[in-house]
């Protein structure tokens, strides 16, 4: 699969993106905290070390939602998810021999007159959508590193 990027577009600055990356083959690796909370974990270095906030995650179980905002003109988001997947895919290889992601990603970046509130919601609300939670506050692999998530959705 071609990266599905826009080519007048070079996805750095100070910009809000919603990105979803499959596992690859479709496979449900995010049913296992092990591996979500690795995940977590490389994601958060990552993105703080490249400039980036993250409103808010989601692991599905067989993809990742993020809502991302790049905090200075340096916030490379190409760079960060490529980042992002190698660590996570390197780690994932090593300890389950498997590849652990689909080639490239989808984004959209937000504009000006998007809401992060409703992308937030969106993403947080995606296991309700697809039945596996009642209240998205009770689904274990969704969340941010925001620490005032609660007030950017009430």
């Amino acid at each position: 699969m071609s990266a599905p990027r826009l080519k007048d577009f070079d996805y750095t600055g100070c910009y809000a993106y919603s990105i979803t990356s499959n596992c690859n083959e479709n496979k449900e690796f995010f049913t296992n905290s092990k591996i979500v909370n690795n995940c977590l974990d490389v994601l958060k270095k990552v993105m703080n070390n490249n400039n980036f906030y993250v409103y808010c995650y989601c692991f599905m179980p067989n993809h990742l939602h993020l809502l991302l905002a790049g905090k200075n003109e340096r916030s490379d988001l190409n760079k960060a998810i490529k980042l992002f997947k190698q660590k996570t895919g390197y780690w994932f290889k090593n300890k389950y021999h498997q590849q652990l992601w689909q080639t490239s990603f989808y984004d959209h970046i937000l504009r000006e007159d998007e809401d992060l509130e409703r992308a937030a919601r969106y993403i947080l609300e995606n296991p309700v959508s697809k039945k596996i939670v009642i209240d998205f506050w009770d689904y274990p692999f969704s969340g941010s590193f925001i620490t005032d998530i609660k007030n950017l959705i009430d």
